[in-house]
């Protein structure tokens, strides 16, 4: 189960490049936008930059997760759950561009309530 576990959050923390690649302009394929919010709050270049800061720390941070995982580290599950929350509330602010990975977020974030709970 661990290894699987890691394998998921490995690439959930891949899949946050996205939010990474898209405002610094690293990828043609990837729409640039400073907006969040569903467009209702502008941040122009620099506010948008730190967005992306942000995502790249959290794909770190699940990578960090995975490794954990696969090691069966003591601290793996709470650091997902800390970080899979992070993760929650900023897919909410790139809402709707990152509804799949709020999705995501909220079944990691059941799973490891429902094996706490056990």
């Amino acid at each position: 189960m661990h290894i699987a576990a890691a394998i998921a959050l490995f690439a959930h923390g891949f899949a946050h490049l996205v939010g990474f690649v898209g405002p610094w302009r690293l990828s043609t394929k990837i729409p640039y936008k400073t907006t969040i919010l569903a467009g209702r709050a502008e941040l122009g270049d620099v506010g948008i930059k730190i967005v992306g800061v942000l995502w790249l720390l959290l794909a770190l941070d699940f990578a960090l997760l995975a490794w954990g995982a696969a090691g069966r580290s003591a601290w793996w599950e709470k650091g997902t759950l800390i970080t899979a929350g992070g993760s929650l509330l900023l897919c909410l602010v790139d809402w709707p561009d990152a509804r799949i990975g709020a999705l995501v977020n909220t079944a990691i974030i059941a799973i490891l309530l429902a094996l706490r709970a056990r």
